[in-house]
């Protein structure tokens, strides 16, 4: 590994425990940024897993029910565990629930962990009255991982009988308990409501390495014009790596209709999707 500073604790999901192109990408590039340990929530087979075994320091696929987190907590206790965390300077929580990077990553994670704060992470959520880092992509400092707070909090993660409740719980907790303990953070990205999904175009233009996967299936579609531009913007390896992925995600059938050059389609759909809204 270029970079051992670093540990990134990936959780990843298919359902059918298959490592795709894009995902292979993602663990590739980032391989180069700092060690990884993977975890996927589904059952993985060792072939599978072998495809990351030059990228990963550890691998391990098993349907656990508990979502991200629960994959970050067995990532974070191989590594506690086999005494790992003392290495490294920096521990990244990170899921595949995106596509890329689009671009090199390195700039973005210098940039974050120069404002020298406790924890940071790609995207802020900001709400009226609430903010928080988004759970696809969180850093901390030694005096966050090595905590016993952190312990206790990753260790506690158990399934829930409601998706809900692991953003209630988890992601939101996660800052909220950061800053009980008096600790600070910082996302170089802020979207409120929806828009990390509804308005890619912008993040990438702001320098965001990645694209939300649920993106593609917003808006009746109205979305495939922001997605179309940032593939024709990003390096080619990225491009080729998101689509891959994409296809095998939600059929070609569907990233072919998605993807059309012709900007009519995207007003046509933009109007259905706004017509539905109305009905309610």
């Amino acid at each position: 590994m270029s970079n051992n500073k670093r540990l990134f604790l990936f959780a990843a999901y298919d359902a059918n425990g298959i490592i795709d192109d894009a995902l292979m990408f993602y663990i590739k590039k980032l391989s180069q940024c700092g060690d990884i340990i993977f975890c996927m929530d589904a059952d993985c087979k060792g072939t599978e897993l072998n495809r990351i075994k030059k990228y990963t320091i550890a691998r391990m696929g098993c349907r656990h029910g508990e979502y991200d987190f629960g994959s970050y907590k067995r990532a974070y206790e191989y590594a506690k565990k086999n005494k790992l965390l003392k290495k490294y300077d920096f521990v990244y929580m990170v899921n595949d629930s995106v596509f890329g990077p689009l671009h090199d990553l390195e700039p973005v994670l210098k940039q974050m962990e120069s404002k020298n704060t406790d924890a940071f992470g790609l995207v802020e959520s900001r709400h009226t009255h609430y903010r928080h880092i988004q759970s696809w992509f969180i850093g901390m400092r030694r005096g966050v991982f090595m905590h016993k707070w952190f312990d206790k909090f990753i260790m506690s993660v158990k399934q829930q009988p409601h998706k809900y409740l692991i953003t209630v719980l988890y992601e939101n907790k996660f800052t909220d308990i950061l800053e009980e303990h008096g600790g600070t953070w910082y996302c170089p990205f802020i979207c409120r409501g929806r828009s990390v999904y509804n308005n890619p175009a912008r993040l990438f233009k702001l320098g965001c390495p990645f694209i939300k996967k649920m993106s593609f299936t917003r808006h009746n579609g109205a979305i495939g014009h922001a997605l179309y531009y940032i593939l024709n913007k990003c390096t080619p390896d990225a491009r080729d790596a998101v689509l891959s992925g994409a296809n095998h995600a939600y059929t070609q059938k569907y990233i072919s209709w998605l993807l059309t050059p012709n900007p009519f389609a995207y007003i046509t759909r933009g109007a259905k999707y706004a017509l539905k809204k109305l009905k309610g």
